[in-house]
Parts: C-alpha cells; sequence; structure tokens
C-alpha cells in the first residue's frame, strides 16, 4: 500500500484544519472517534433481507467471473446495500453507466442536486473554473432540471432506466438556503411570503443553535423554513422528484434547519412537513461537531458518520484495531441509521486530502464499510483522469467518474454486501497486538480479510464461518474452515473475499 507516510500526516493535518460543506461552507472540525473495546465483538442481528422474489437478479457477469446476488429493493432494503455517488455526473451520463453499475453491485445511485442553479461562468462546464460544481448546491428555484446535469426529461428517463435495472434513484437535495446571488433567485421564491429569508446575518458562532440554524452560510440566503408556504413549495417539489423516479433523498446542510423540539423562538415542523413525501430513504448531511443533534436528526431520518470517515481514512496508516473503526461515532444513535463513507464530495472538494490517498487505500477503507453490518456506505466517484497529482483530473461537469467504482475488489465486496444482508457481525484481529490484520465475519456465511502489514500473513484464526473450502473472489486463493479454524495466507496489502 502507498503513502503510509504522507496518510498519517493527513490524519494529524486534518485533526486540525476545518473542512467544508456542500454549498461551499464551513463546517466544524469533528472529534476524534476512539473507542476502547475488547478485540473481538458479538453478533449484532438487523432486520431480515428481503425474499428473492423482492428483486432476485439473474447471474451477471463480471468478466470471467459470474456473480449470482441480490439488489435490495424496497425502503428500509435501500439500506443494506451500498450507493454509488455520481458526483456531477449528468443524467445522459448516468443512465449510460446504469448496466456497469448494476454489474458493480451498488443497489443506489446518489445524483448531484437537480434543482434548477445559476449558470457558471459563460455556461461553463468544469468542475472548478469556468463553471463550478457547487452552483447546484445554491438552488435559484425548487424545479427539476439544471444546465449542468440535464433536463427533467433526461432526469426521468434516467429513473426510469434504473427502475428497470432495480437501482434505487437518491437526489441531493440543498433545502436550507438559495444562491448567495438575489439577482438569480426565483420569484416564485421571492414571493413565496413576506418574508421567505431569516434576516439573522451570517452565521458568527457554532455555539449558538440559533445561528447554526437561522444563520447564513457563507452568504447563502437562508430560507424561512418555519413559513408553512415555504415548507409546501419545498414539499411539492421533493413529491415531484419522487414522481419523475426518484426513491430517495440526501438532504444538504440537513442540521442547519431547526428541529421541533429546538427553542421555542425558532423551532418548526419544517422536518416532519417535507419528509412525508413517498420516499423509501432519506438521510440529512449531520456533520458532526457543536450543536449537531445528530440523536435528534436521526429519529426522523438516516444521518451522516462524519467523524466515522476520519477513522476509516486513518486506517491507510496501518492500524487495523478493531477498538479503532468499531464505533460509528455517536451511541446515542443506532449503527442502522448513519450513512458512511471514506471519503465524501466535501472531503475531496475542500479540506486537501485527495493527494493523500491513492486509489488502494481509498478500496482499503471501503472493504471496511462495505463489509460491515451497520451503516449503509457510500462510494464517491472522484473525476476522471483525477490523480495524488491531480485533484480535478479531466475537469468536466456531466462526465463519468474515475473507474475506482467498478474496480475488482470494489465489486466484489459490493456483492459480498449484497450476499450478506440482513446477517449480523464479528470483528477480530487475528494478529493481536499487532492490529494489521481485521476479519469480519458476516453470520457464518462470509468474510472479508484485510492485511495492511508488508508481509503476507499466514492466518489461523477462530471463525463462526461454517467449515469448508472458499476461495477468494477476485484471486481465488483457497482459504479453508475446519473445527472452528479459518486458515490460508493473506497477502501484504490485501482484501480477501470469501463466501
Amino acid at each position: 500500500m502507498k503513502k503510509r507516510t504522507s496518510a498519517i500526516l493527513a490524519a494529524l493535518i486534518l485533526s486540525a484544519t476545518v473542512v467544508f460543506s456542500g454549498c461551499g461552507r464551513p463546517a466544524e472540525v469533528a472529534d476524534d472517534a476512539t473507542v476502547s473495546t475488547p478485540s473481538r465483538v458479538g453478533l449484532v442481528e438487523s432486520q431480515p433481507a428481503s425474499s428473492a422474489s423482492d428483486g432476485k437478479i439473474p447471474v451477471i457477469s463480471s468478466g470471467d467471473k459470474d456473480y449470482s446476488y441480490q439488489l435490495t429493493d424496497g425502503g428500509a432494503d435501500i439500506s443494506y446495500g451500498a450507493i454509488l455517488h455520481c458526483w456531477s455526473w449528468s443524467f445522459k451520463t448516468i443512465e449510460e453507466n446504469l448496466p456497469a453499475i448494476k454489474e458493480a453491485g451498488y443497489t443506489s445511485i446518489q445524483t448531484s442536486p437537480i434543482n434548477e442553479c445559476k449558470v457558471g461562468d459563460d455556461g461553463g462546464m468544469e468542475l472548478f473554473g469556468d463553471g463550478k460544481w457547487y452552483y447546484h448546491y445554491q438552488p435559484t428555484d425548487y424545479k427539476i432540471g439544471n444546465y449542468q446535469l440535464g433536463t427533467e426529461d433526461e432526469f426521468k428517463q434516467m429513473c426510469s432506466k434504473a427502475a428497470e435495472l432495480g437501482i434505487n434513484v437518491i437526489v441531493d437535495v440543498p433545502l436550507n438556503h438559495v444562491s448567495s446571488d438575489m439577482s438569480v433567485v426565483s420569484d416564485n421564491i421571492k414571493n413565496l411570503c413576506d418574508e421567505p429569508f431569516h434576516e439573522v446575518g451570517e452565521i458568527a458562532s457554532y455555539s449558538s443553535r440559533k445561528q447554526v440554524t437561522q444563520g447564513d452560510l457563507l452568504g447563502l440566503h437562508d430560507l424561512n423554513t418555519q413559513d408553512k408556504s415555504v415548507q409546501n413549495y419545498i414539499l411539492e417539489y421533493l413529491k415531484s422528484v419522487i414522481a419523475a423516479g426518484a426513491s430517495g433523498f440526501r438532504f444538504d446542510a440537513a442540521k442547519h434547519i431547526e428541529l421541533p423540539d429546538d427553542k421555542e423562538t425558532f423551532a418548526s415542523d419544517f422536518w416532519p412537513t417535507v419528509l412525508d413525501n413517498g420516499a423509501k430513504f432519506q438521510y440529512g448531511e449531520i456533520l458532526q461537531g457543536e450543536n449537531d443533534r445528530i440523536d435528534a436528526y436521526a429519529q426522523l431520518m438516516h444521518v451522516t458518520a462524519s467523524n466515522y470517515g476520519e477513522s476509516i481514512r486513518r486506517i491507510a496508516s496501518g492500524n487495523l484495531s478493531v477498538s479503532n473503526i468499531e464505533s460509528y461515532g455517536s451511541s446515542k444513535v443506532d449503527d442502522s441509521r448513519f450513512v458512511t463513507w471514506v471519503e465524501s464530495h466535501d472531503n475531496y472538494c475542500n479540506d486537501g486530502s485527495w493527494e493523500n490517498y491513492e486509489e488502494s487505500e481509498i478500496e482499503f477503507g471501503w472493504a471496511v464499510i462495505a463489509a460491515r453490518a451497520g451503516g449503509t456506505p457510500l462510494f464517491f466517484s472522484r473525476p476522471a483522469g483525477s490523480s495524488t497529482d491531480d485533484q480535478w483530473g479531466e475537469n468536466k461537469i456531466g462526465a463519468a467518474g474515475d473507474d475506482g467504482f467498478k474496480s475488482a475488489n470494489v465489486t466484489a465486496l459490493n456483492h459480498f454486501r449484497n450476499e450478506m444482508a440482513g446477517l449480523g457481525e464479528t470483528l477480530s484481529n487475528p494478529d493481536g497486538d499487532e492490529r494489521h490484520v481485521l476479519l469480519i465475519e458476516r453470520g457464518d456465511k462470509g468474510a472479508v480479510i484485510l492485511n495492511s502489514g508488508s508481509s503476507d500473513y499466514v492466518l489461523d484464526a477462530a471463525t463462526v464461518l461454517a467449515d469448508g473450502t472458499y476461495k477468494d473472489k477476485v484471486t481465488d486463493a483457497e482459504f479453508t474452515v475446519s473445527g472452528g479454524k479459518l486458515t490460508g495466507t493473506v497477502p501484504a496489502g490485501g482484501i480477501i473475499v470469501i463466501y
């Protein structure tokens, strides 16, 4: 595995810097998520997976290998699968790539915001430069379609194709604010009521819950989310997106919108109102830190595990201790309510960490979050042509990202996740205090084994797997289970997937 030293340095830098969120706003530094537990945890049973009749997909060829797997369907079942974040891909691009996305084992895709937005410099289509990816995080109206991603008809066509393939569509939605340029904001919004925007001014302190929820983020005009006309306008938009074929939503800057039990002077029923939109799966971007109230948001929707993402990025340094990765970052939130990632578009675009992680290290982190029973993992598609020396690569809005989302390892891990839906997990470090080897077992059916060390590891570990001979889904390397012992060789820097 490459760049171990730079990965460690990045972790140190991350702990001392300010990171930014989707619309370019500053977000609090996440606290370290460190727990002290035994190196082995017991089984945690989840809800049962959907039956084969709910969406069993025929055997699909991936290279010279065949995989029989299930793309889960239905409300709760979306959380059992993996989401591909098609970041800044156009609707046409997503549609063209849906067969490959399905073959790679994703149950859902997530689009960038599809609302109307400010047109970038001269209609430019660069991620950064003439165009700017973050403009679609700054709505001008809540209507489907924008110059960056495509038209409403193209969105509907993409959703229809996704439905044919059993893939769910999750739409990213900024509901907290509109553009900082009031001249481009639609009269539809300006005329909703006498006061369609909060007038608190820019957020000056995250220690004030009122400022967090009522203030402007970097000059982006904060919607008056207490007003029923604003709520209903947004609700109708969300319903129209579901009617067009989407299955769910990701809510940008969710913690910046008040809750029903906040202080009476600014509390509202915004969330109970807009969440009643017909979606199967909804989650809010709750960057953990001061005044996040993540446990309260988790009662209403799934929530992001930003602290956990930071912990997962740190494992690239080689320490795979169960105690470092076991907790999702909040004891008040059930594990099933989290959306997890190795990196998000915010991390990639804003905190400088992109240059510290090779594709192999992203895969290593993905192995952990995809294999585990808790959380719903989100794979961020980096820009096509990007590298640790070139952040933006081909630098085109609308284009597909690089091929990392469908690599052999990532594909095998996604299929593993689908096969293990509903099974509990057992985590252990077979190499004891060395903590370079991690064993993630799901029920007695399968396991993912990681070796972050620089030498091959001869495995002879206690296991709950059923007796038999298993072959790694990528290399065909054999592993044997007999009498409660799992044996085989895990290569240096290797990811093993068996079931």
